[in-house]
């Protein structure tokens, strides 16, 4: 990951202790953490975390695309840090929640074509796709065969 201390730099904020605890949280994280989460976990670093600063440093981390939040059938599942410099598109596992981000190829195009046919100026977008990740998978084959066992 480029550094995010230099990037947030960059947009004129200081790097505090809070936001460090966030981001530090959040890069050894490999699926997506509620802000309850992120508190709990970031205490351990900064004791005296509140939760209003872990939304409002979450707030600020979204806006300069160093996090982003993770969404899932039931609603905003949690937020994840973001690799910088590749794409912003995520694999999510129902089961276990495990999220990775994929390089989308070929979107450009897409996006261009709907802005022709609708006429719409496309400002951002996102992409998730939801599934099982091999150890789910790998899990989900083992229970299903002791099913057929019985």
């Amino acid at each position: 990951m480029t550094d995010w201390k230099q990037l947030l730099s960059n947009a004129g904020c200081r790097i505090t202790t809070p936001r460090r605890a966030v981001m530090q949280v959040l890069m050894s994280s490999d699926a997506p953490l509620s802000p309850q989460e992120i508190r709990e976990r970031a205490q351990a670093m900064h004791h005296e975390l509140g939760l209003v600063t872990v939304y409002r440093t979450l707030k600020l981390l979204t806006e300069l695309n160093l996090v982003r939040r993770i969404h899932t059938e039931e609603g905003c599942c949690g937020y994840v840090a973001v690799a910088l410099g590749e794409a912003c598109h995520h694999l999510v596992c129902t089961s276990c929640r495990r999220t990775v981000e994929f390089p989308c190829t070929g979107l450009d195009d897409t996006v261009a074509e709907l802005e022709r046919l609708t006429g719409f100026s496309v400002q951002n977008h996102w992409l998730e796709l939801l599934g099982l990740c091999p150890a789910c998978q790998a899990k989900q084959k083992v229970v299903i065969q002791r099913k057929e066992e019985c």
